[in-house]
């Protein structure tokens, strides 16, 4: 089931909601979004839900088994084989013998093993609790079904953000939902589902014709206009989905941390890293680069080791050539920017177009089925000075009203806008409580924030019922992250 479904939005949600306000123990609230979730996973998943409760018991029980000190370094080392093997099975098997087969001129049989949804989400989920009990940041939880809910519970569990154990620990035994934190919950959801379903899934209607016409229509126009399109459809696919994964937690009374902080904004690929999926960086610095010696053994140490956490990182992505050289792309430039300091002093304008190039070609990498077609595609993008018949008619169908409108939001609305978001959502996040005195500024201030409040809800009305009449139609509707 995904989020932006009419059966999501009109009966699984509503349901969920209502049950969750009116049933008034936290044991019991508890009890229905276990339920739910798992019901949520099973809707497409109905086998691999047992995987995933597999993988909570082996980390709760990997937990508990912490506690004998003198084997706790062997515990961990199960446990972390037992959730990377999992991982490796189910995501890496094919990848691994194609490659071998290629390499070595082998003729291995390679199994169909479908991806499990969400597999990578949940397993770096599950480690990092066991991870934080092992290194004494959180008690072990001798509940499992506390566990089994930090895991699977549905707005985070098949495509982020990842939320770390000790984040929603409390919440888990204790929570509150107010009217005031359900309505933001609520107005946060429906901006996400507005950029999932108007922007990326017009971006990436456009980037699939052009990615997948023939060389001969691929040009330098049609191949920019396509590598913008999926760089900003990714960008709106996933930003959009951690907003509704957010204005969800906030619904049922849990605080996600954000994801996303205006990364096409970004002055260099450092900065990049630091505001584009928060929670993955994160992942990898904390539980892989700090552990692997950071930047603290001197500057070899640290190029190495900045090199695997991108290897990771792009390995994490998908089992395919082109999601590693994406990450070792990227890791490239942030050791460039380490020793050409220049590249992280330029202009602020000369920045901005620095970062984006560089993360519009990596993303071509990235969207490309091959390396050869991201190689040539690329090419074409700098070099592709042939304009024929087939690329212009190409690039011609592209360019409707719909999507130049939803292009020129999409780039307004990825940087140059970035303050007056993060202003609307920080208005949005106030409680809005205030003291009216007669004649006084504060009953003014309080009229003022009324009527935008109420604005604000119009608007979110809006957005939800095109949203609603888009998806009615069978508009395109895929989401890029659950395939990860």
């Amino acid at each position: 089931m995904v989020f932006s479904s009419l059966i999501f939005l009109c009966i699984f949600l509503p349901i969920v909601y209502i049950l969750h306000l009116v049933i008034p123990s936290i044991r019991w609230k508890n009890a229905l979004l276990i339920v739910t979730s798992l019901l949520f996973y099973a809707y497409g998943e109905p086998v691999y839900v047992l995987l995933m409760i597999l993988s909570t018991l082996i980390n709760y029980f990997g937990a508990r088994a912490l506690s004998v000190k003198s084997r706790r370094k062997a515990v961990l080392a199960i446990v972390v084989i037992l959730n990377l093997g999992m991982l490796g099975v189910f995501k890496y098997t094919g990848f691994v013998l194609t490659s071998l087969n290629e390499i070595a001129g082998l003729n291995i049989p390679v199994p169909n093993i479908v991806l499990p949804i969400g597999i990578s989400f949940f397993t770096f989920q599950a480690l990092s609790y066991v991870i934080d009990v092992y290194r004494g940041n959180v008690a072990v939880q001798k509940n499992y079904f506390k566990v089994l809910l930090y895991i699977s519970f549905f707005p985070q569990l098949i495509a982020g953000p990842i939320v770390k154990y000790r984040d929603v620990e409390m919440e888990i035994n204790d929570r509150e939902v107010t009217a005031h934190e359900s309505a933001f919950g609520l107005q946060r959801f429906i901006f996400g589902l507005s950029k999932k379903v108007l922007i990326a899934n017009t971006m990436g209607l456009t980037a699939d014709h052009i990615f997948g016409a023939g060389s001969g229509s691929l040009n330098i126009l049609t191949a920019w206009i396509g590598a913008l399109a999926y760089m900003l459809q990714i960008y709106y696919d996933f930003s959009g989905y951690s907003d509704m994964a957010i204005g969800l937690g906030r619904m049922f009374g849990f605080h996600f941390k954000e994801n996303f902080l205006h990364p096409y904004g970004a002055t260099s690929i450092q900065d990049f890293w630091r505001k584009w999926h928060v929670s993955l960086s994160g992942w990898f610095k904390e539980y892989l680069y700090i552990p692997l010696g950071g930047n603290r053994k001197g500057r070899f140490r640290t190029c190495l080791n900045k090199i695997i956490v991108f290897f990771c990182t792009g390995l994490w992505h998908g089992a395919s050539w082109t999601f590693v050289i994406w990450g070792l792309f990227h890791g490239a430039f942030l050791l460039l920017e380490d020793f050409v300091p220049i590249l992280r002093k330029l202009p602020k304008v000369l920045s901005h177009i620095y970062v984006i190039v560089v993360v519009t070609v990596g993303f071509v990498l990235f969207r490309a089925d091959t390396i050869a077609q991201g190689g040539y595609f690329i090419g074409q993008m700098f070099a592709g000075f042939s304009l024929s018949g087939a690329g212009l008619s190409l690039a011609v169908q592209q360019l409707t009203p719909w999507f130049v409108t939803m292009f020129i939001a999409g780039i307004l609305f990825m940087a140059p806008l970035q303050k007056f978001t993060d202003r609307l959502t920080a208005f949005l996040e106030e409680d809005g409580e205030t003291e009216e005195e007669t004649g006084g500024q504060t009953a003014a201030a309080g009229r003022k924030a009324a009527a935008a409040r109420l604005t604000v809800s119009i608007i979110c009305i809006l957005l939800l019922i095109w949203c609603m009449v888009r998806l009615s139609s069978g508009t395109y509707n895929p989401f890029i992250y659950f395939r990860f």
